[in-house]
Parts: C-alpha cells; structure tokens; sequence
C-alpha cells in the first residue's frame, strides 16, 4: 500500500470544540464515577475493609500516574507530534511498535516485581495500618489482585496519547466509564458472594482495566494506529522518549509523592481518615476532570505542533486562552465545593453506611482542598507549556521545591487539622506550584498575557461574588439535608447548581464576557 493511500489521517478541530468533546465525554465519565462511589458509600461507608481497598486501588494508580500518564505521556506526546509533522508514516508507526513494546515490556517486569513484594509496598504507603493486621493483610491480598491493572491501564494510556495526538479525544475520554461500571457490577451484584466482599472490588479494578484497552483496538485498527508491538530500546526516537521521560519522571514522582505523603499521615490517623480523604479526591476530581485535564489534554499537542512550526506567538495566545477559560472555570467550581460541599456530600454519599459524622468529617477536607481547584487547573496547563518544548527539567525543579513545601506543611497541620490539614498544605503547595511556573514562562518570553486581563478579572470578581452570596444562603444545615430522601436531596442539591449556575452566566453576561470569544479561532490555524 502506497504511503498516500496509507497515510495516518490527523483530525483537525479548534481546541474549545475539542475541550468541550472530551469534557462532554470526562462528564459522563465522571457521572459514572460518583455512581460508583455512591454505592461504595452505601455498601461499604469508612469502615477498615474501605481503608483497605482504597490503598490497594492507589498503589497501581500512583504507577500508572508515574510511568504512563505522567512521566511517559510527557515525553512521548511531544515526541511523537514531531514525528507526526516530519516523519514519513512508515517511520511513525515503527516508532509506535517500538514505543508499545519497550513500555509493555518495562510494565510487566515491575508487575512481576510489585507482586514479590506486595506487602513492603503496602507498609511505604499505608505504614499506620501496622498497627491493625487485618487491615494489612486485606490490603496486601487485593494489591496482589489490582497490580495487573497498571500494565492494563499504562498500554490504555499510551493508545489514548496516540488518538489524542491526531485528533482523535472521544474514545480515550470516555473509556474510564467502563472502569466504574465494572465495579459498580462487582459491589452490586458480584460482592454478595464473596466471603469478603469488599474483595470483588479488587477484581473489578483488574477486569475494567482489560476492557478499557480492549475497548481502544478497534479504533486504533480503524485509524492504523495499531501495531504489533516490538523491543528496541536503541531506536533514535525510543532513545528521545527515555530521555525526556528519566526528567519527567522524577518530576511527576515529585506529584505522587505529595499523594504518598498524605496516604502516610492518614494512614496513622482515626479509621475512616484514608476513606475520607478518598471521596474528598472525587469531588476535586470532578472538576478537574471534566475541565482541567481536558483541556490539558487538547493543549499539549496543540503546544507541540507550534513549538515545532515555531509558531511563538500563537504558542503564547494558546497559553493566554487556556488560562481565561480555566479561571473562568475554576473558581466557581472552588467557591462550590468550600461553601457548597456538605450538601454535595449529603446528597451524593450520605446513604447507608456512611453516616453524618462521614458526611462532617470528609466537608472539612473538602474546604480546604477545594480552594486549591484554580492552581490545580492552571499547573497542568502551565507545564504543558514547558513540557511542549521538550523541557522537563524546569516544571521538575518547581515540583521538588513545593513537594519539600508540602511536605513540611503536612507535618505542621496534621495535628491541629487532622485529615483537613493534609489537604490544606496540597492547596497551599499547589498555589506555589502554579505561580512560580507562571513567572518562569514569563520572564522568559514564552508567555505574554493578552491584553483585557485587568478587565477580565474584574469580570470574575462580580459574577463570582454573587455566587458567594447565594450559595451562603442556600447551604443550609446537615440535619435538613440528611433527613431528606434521596430524591428529595437530588432535586434541591439540583435547583440550587442550575439556579447558582444561571446566576453566574447572567452576571459574567451582564459585565462583558461574550464566550465566543474563547472559540480560538485565531488559535486553529
């Protein structure tokens, strides 16, 4: 087949339509998600054998952050853009092979060594649970069960950087969804017949992560992205990859540490603190799923290919646009969760077995991590502006500096805040994160913020101070929530979000802001 006739079609759209298909696609992901974690709640509330799953579920999760979604997407998406924009098809798909199998390879040996050591691993994450054998004991067999998965999931994320490179954001964005109905059918339906059932859990986790890579083949084979995979550590790209990724991953290490950090000083607090700390993660993960990541996702290949063409000044309007949209996104979603949280949580997860003092003790997390929502967004867009232009080692650098900042606040607020402390010294250090790349990439050119900021902002101040004062009003208190049905608790917790929502839309309106103007059609060319 002649190279024109076998070319690898790159679908081309402006980068909001892309945002808004893949945060369109993380939404129903994510709706799927709370799903799930309303029937964990319901099932199995913050008792030990949760504590428990959640650490086994985290430990593949923080590798796959480390190897494939982290440091390897990092590397590889930049390189592989380059490919895309001068190479001939045929170098691009042996790069791909090649690519496929050094990272199937490199997965499964840790795997094989991850399942030897299960139970030291166990003890670096979770070294409180020392303290409860069961608990390590349940911990170490459903680690063994869920380690698997990150080979599964690192091969998934790999497919996804390659469709997300040429255009292709749908799939990748909606595949996790196969993940939470996997579980929700092993809490449901498979659990009652295990002796313990929290164990189906573990299981599901390994089974979602086999259909989510099953999934993409298809579509891979529609677009001839797929190819058998082969071992050559020594070809020139694979080489480029390992060498962008060896920075890379000390700098998403640096993310994951935090995580660990946090796991460690929960692990030694009241049962129930790591359960708290998870549901916590779910409702920040909301937002920055659904419009955080995916526009980190659309802006990073966009970044690369005007890094390659080197397009500097649609470089920095892409930067500028990402910025507006994330502020404009972000901070509503931060007065939300701090002022709107115990209603969330109440509606969403306070059923069952996980009951009002559930309910209080995960608000108080949710505050303080909540105010961190903006710098979250902002720090994933930033780096991408650095890791587009094949530069690792300063969002590296950044990120050991607030990992240390982090750490020492940890240490300074877990005692008088407890869990809520973990997650107040994640925002502070996020925060720092998110101004120290903002000033690096502009003093060094790379950045130069558009003209209206000072006006934009202003923008945001009003529409979001209107938001403050409805959502005081309507809070409430948590007897009125938790005696409602859940329907009942539904239907209010949804007025309130649509009438909150359409306040802030008329006020942004009411000032000035027109969202055509965040189209980027300038940005699409």
């Amino acid at each position: 087949m002649s190279a024109s006739a076998d070319a690898i079609t790159l679908k081309k759209r402006g980068l909001l339509r892309s945002t808004s298909l893949v945060s369109c696609m993380t939404f129903l992901s994510r709706i799927m998600g709370f799903a799930r974690d309303m029937v964990f709640a319901q099932a199995f509330g913050a008792q030990a054998g949760m504590d428990a799953f959640i650490i086994a579920f985290k430990i593949p999760n923080f590798m796959r952050r480390l190897f494939a979604e982290g440091a390897f997407s990092q590397a590889f998406v930049p390189v592989l853009s380059e490919y895309q924009t001068n190479r001939a098809v045929d170098d691009v798909r042996l790069f791909l092979a090649r690519v496929a199998g050094n990272l199937g390879f490199v997965l499964l040996g840790v795997v094989i060594v991850a399942e030897l050591i299960a139970p030291g691993i166990i003890f670096v994450f979770a070294p409180g649970f020392g303290e409860d054998a069961s608990r390590t004991v349940l911990a170490t067999e459903m680690l063994r069960i869920t380690l698997p998965y990150l080979m599964l999931i690192s091969l998934t994320a790999m497919a996804g950087a390659v469709l997300n490179t040429y255009g292709y954001f749908g799939v990748p964005a909606i595949t996790p969804i196969l993940l939470n109905i996997c579980l929700i059918v092993a809490a449901l339906y498979v659990g009652p017949h295990f002796s313990v059932p929290i164990k189906a859990l573990a299981w599901g986790v390994l089974i979602g992560g086999g259909v989510q890579l099953l999934v993409q083949i298809p579509f891979l084979m529609q677009h001839r992205f797929l190819m058998r995979p082969r071992i050559m550590f020594k070809d020139p790209g694979v080489l480029r990859v390992l060498k962008l990724m060896l920075p890379a991953l000390f700098g998403v290490s640096i993310a994951q540490i935090n995580l660990l950090i946090d796991t460690i000083f929960a692990s030694f607090l009241q049962v129930g603190s790591v359960t708290w700390l998870f549901y916590t993660d779910r409702l920040v993960d909301f937002p920055l799923g659904v419009f955080g990541v995916a526009i980190a996702t659309v802006i990073l290949p966009h970044l690369s290919r005007k890094h390659v063409e080197a397009d500097s000044e649609h470089f920095s309007k892409s930067i500028d646009w990402a910025l507006r949209l994330l502020l404009l996104i972000g901070v509503p979603s931060a007065i939300g969760l701090v002022l709107f949280g115990m209603p969330l949580l109440a509606s969403f997860f306070g059923h069952g077995e996980f009951k009002a003092l559930d309910v209080l003790q995960t608000q108080k997390s949710l505050m303080t991590l909540g105010l961190g929502v903006p710098a979250f967004m902002i720090v994933k867009v930033l780096a991408s502006g650095f890791y587009a232009q094949q530069d690792i080692k300063t969002p590296v650098k950044v990120g050991a500096y607030c990992m240390l900042a982090n750490t020492i606040l940890c240490a300074i607020f877990v005692w008088p805040l407890a869990h809520a402390g973990l997650t107040l010294a994640s925002t502070l250090a996020g925060y720092a994160n998110a101004t120290a790349l903002l000033t690096l990439l502009w003093k060094r050119g790379i950045y130069r913020p558009s003209s209206g900021w000072p006006k934009f902002l202003g923008q945001m101040l009003i529409a979001n101070a209107v938001l403050v004062v409805y959502l005081l009003y309507s809070s409430g208190n948590i007897d009125v929530w938790m005696q409602q049905s859940m329907g009942g608790r539904f239907f209010d917790l949804l007025t309130h979000i649509l009438v909150a929502f359409m306040l802030y839309m008329v006020c942004l309106g009411l000032t000035g802001v027109r969202f055509t103007q965040f189209r980027g059609h300038l940005l699409e060319k």
